[in-house]
């Protein structure tokens, strides 16, 4: 069992999948910690860290079973070529969507409340960090549980505590963020490439897919930011 789960560590191809998770667990935590201060803003001082502390593990403990869950699914044909179409997706939205910005959310006065809106709502948002996750660790096969492992550990914290500061970071350097979608748009074709149904008639283009899935990621990314922000421009003029 210890074997299974330490298989692979510290080998080139396993620190630069951690990196990638790191990236994309400081990436995708933003919206997590956002839902988390909002949902306990208007609690009494004395349950404010409380409603945190619960919130933010009971949060971590869906993500730990989701990705369990997805990174099994994701080793079946065919499922690996679905995570990365979802993942080319989810790439797209990294750079178009901009929660918290203009989306208003209630806040509940009652520490219960404050408790079912951040698990209902990490449950509904967790998506894009359980297929990439899962999606990374799979690039290291024999190291895909200690990275798995890795990633939440590491997503503990930054629920918790990091990931406001990390979103500010993200507002002011925004290519943290393409740079996240482009990783996503690498790993997707990873995964369509190992794919057990169809990976083997995709695997000589390989490396053409990577570079063309994240040309299309940052493309289609920056015309619907630029469209976006033209129109944005064109109904404060008007």
């Amino acid at each position: 069992m210890l074997e299974t789960l330490l298989g692979g560590m510290f080998s080139p191809e396993w620190f630069a999948a951690l990196s990638g998770i790191i990236l994309l667990d400081l990436v995708l935590s933003g919206d997590n910690a956002i839902l988390i201060a909002l949902a306990c803003k208007n609690l009494p001082e004395h349950n404010r860290g409380k409603a945190i502390l619960i919130g933010g593990l009971g949060a971590v403990l869906i993500r730990i079973i989701c990705t369990l869950f997805a990174t099994g699914l994701l080793s079946l044909p065919y499922l690996e070529a679905i995570g990365g179409a979802l993942l080319l997706y989810i790439a797209v939205k990294l750079l178009t969507d901009h929660k918290g910005e203009s989306k208003e959310t209630d806040a509940p006065a009652s520490f219960g409340a404050a408790i079912r809106t951040i698990l209902i709502a990490d449950f509904i948002m967790s998506i894009d960090n359980v297929l990439s996750l899962a999606g990374v660790a799979n690039t290291v096969p024999e190291g895909k549980w200690s990275l798995i492992i890795c990633g939440l550990v590491i997503s503990i914290p930054i629920v918790l505590f990091g990931a406001q500061f990390f979103l500010m970071l993200m507002k002011k350097i925004p290519a943290l963020i393409y740079a996240g979608a482009a990783l996503l748009g690498y790993t997707a074709a990873e995964l369509i490439s190992a794919d057990k149904g169809i990976g083997s008639f995709v695997e000589p283009y390989e490396l053409a897919m990577k570079i063309g899935f994240v040309a299309v990621v940052l493309g289609i990314g920056w015309y619907l930011n630029h469209k976006h922000s033209t129109e944005a421009k064109a109904d404060t003029a008007a």
